[in-house]
């Protein structure tokens, strides 16, 4: 088979259907724009000066009203009415005319797309694989996936920096600098329990890591005793954490609002509100599965009165454990449609808000509080499906590199730690007898051996062992903060929001 074989064909063929298809066929665009969504138009200015109260607008000379502004579209036409005014707000489909000029729409549909299109590189890629496994090759779909995660998280970043553009976000800009301590606090309490507790696999990862290193810079003639000691590492792991934290403040707090918001909305559907809160205590659910008294151990050891053996088999956990991630991301995209009508409807229950403040308001900022709903839906959309794309992507890195397998239901899947380390070794071994004289020529071969060797031996460097811990321990806390800031969200709308 030829150099990357049918994993070079399924990239090439990926990124043509990407080119052909994706002006035309949009599943980001399907969500907002097929799935039934509407929001609330505001009403016009004679609407509101009719129900207000207003007298219409004297006509004016020519003159005078270029001197006010009229004539470009300022000024003259701000006027004052009721807070208190009763306003009927029509509805209207969210189309896909109306949702292409909105802010940080592009963004959302290349990543929910690039995200489909990596699912499927990466579906084909596994099928392929199945039938025959890798041998000295590259598995491409890692890095499409890892492009997805880039992308997540850049834009997350991007969501999180507007906080501190702006001078009147102060609140938010302080909630994100603390949340960021205090995730950075809860990572350092969590890397010093016992893994005999908390599952991480990042001992091990780092002995491995640490020992493979060390060998390699021996080999290259640079003595040492490990790239990084233990406590560095889980500084700068710690340091990662606080900052995903942040990334995930805001999303996790829209995310409940939302959430909240929606029960409200389907009160006379207990079928759906089942679902919503599944939806919401699932996480919960990943997370306690890395929790080895409560999971592993209860589940894989215990054998309970009346049985012979446990419930699971270590292999059947692993497996039903990365199933249950893709459940949930594909429920919470299920249900996405209800959520994002329910921030739509922020809308009218902001005018149902203000009806009960006294006062005057103008015309322009009454219209501004329903208009800006809907400006606002992609980054709301982003701020759901960024979070949901990363840990989805995460969980699919650490399958494929901590050599786990799908099939793990049906039969045992045996990880071979070190198999690259065997590998390396083998490719280092047809080298070692080349002794390079300063005297000879130059030598092609020889030097693309030696390459070669050098290459092997840093992929031994990243083993599975490596990819097992440092990609679970991820995927774990992502799982951990969308929970965590989510539930906080909760707390905050059951007791200090008024409903």
């Amino acid at each position: 088979m030829a150099l990357l074989g049918a994993q070079l064909v399924i990239t090439l063929v990926m990124v043509s259907v990407i080119q052909k298809l994706s002006p035309h066929y949009s599943f980001a665009k399907w969500i907002l724009c097929r799935t039934g969504l509407f929001r609330y138009l505001h009403p016009t200015d004679d609407e509101l000066r009719t129900k207000g109260g207003v007298p219409k607008e004297r006509p004016a000379k020519s003159k005078h009203k270029h001197q006010n502004g009229v004539a470009n579209g300022t000024g003259s036409s701000q006027f004052h009415i009721p807070r208190s005014i009763e306003v009927e707000l029509e509805t209207s489909p969210v189309l896909e005319r109306d949702v292409v000029h909105l802010r940080y729409f592009t963004e959302y549909q290349w990543l929910v797309d690039f995200s489909v299109y990596a699912g499927i590189v990466y579906l084909c890629s596994e099928i392929f694989h199945y039938f025959y496994p890798l041998k000295q090759e590259i598995n491409l779909s890692m890095v499409w996936c890892l492009l997805v995660i880039f992308f997540a998280l850049k834009l997350l970043s991007s969501l999180t920096v507007l906080y501190f553009q702006s001078e009147e976000s102060i609140g938010e800009r302080s909630m994100v600098i603390v949340a960021c301590l205090v995730y950075l606090l809860i990572a350092m309490i969590v890397l010093i329990i016992d893994e005999r507790i908390l599952e991480t696999g990042l001992e091990d990862a780092y002995t491995s890591f640490n020992a493979s290193a060390s060998k390699f810079l021996t080999d290259q003639g640079l003595p040492s005793s490990g790239p990084a000691s233990k406590i560095v590492v889980k500084f700068f792991l710690a340091l990662s954490c606080g900052v995903l934290g942040a990334l995930f403040t805001f999303p996790g707090l829209r995310m409940a609002k939302m959430h909240w918001d929606s029960l409200k909305y389907c009160r006379g559907n207990r079928m759906l509100q089942i679902l919503l809160n599944v939806s919401f205590v699932l996480p919960f659910i990943l997370v306690i599965l890395w929790i080895r008294p409560i999971s592993r151990d209860y589940l894989t050891v215990r054998v309970f009165e009346g049985m012979q053996q446990p419930l699971l088999k270590p292999h059947v956990f692993e497996t039903l454990r990365l199933l249950l991630v893709i459940f949930v991301v594909i429920m919470r995209f299920a249900l996405m449609p209800i959520y994002l009508q329910s921030y739509l409807n922020l809308a009218y229950d902001k005018i149902l808000d203000l009806r009960k403040e006294a006062g005057r308001i103008t015309n322009v900022e009454f219209q501004k509080k329903i208009s800006s709903i809907f400006y606002y839906l992609c980054v709301v959309t982003l701020q759901f499906a960024a979070p949901l794309i990363l840990c989805l992507y995460l969980t699919l890195m650490y399958k494929s590199l901590g050599g786990f397998s799908w099939a793990g239901i049906f039969k045992e899947s045996v990880v071979l730690q070190h198999e690259c380390a065997a590998d390396s070794d083998m490719a280092v071994m047809p080298t070692a007898d080349l002794d390079p004289n300063p005297e000879q020529e130059f030598n092609i071969l020889e030097s693309a051996q030696s390459l070669q060797a050098s290459f092997a031996s840093l992929k031994n460097v990243f083993s599975t062992e490596v990819y097992k811990g440092f990609l679970g321990f991820a995927t774990w806390w992502s799982y951990f903060t969308l929970f965590a800031t989510s539930s906080l969200g909760i707390v905050y709308q059951s007791y200090f929001n008024k409903t």
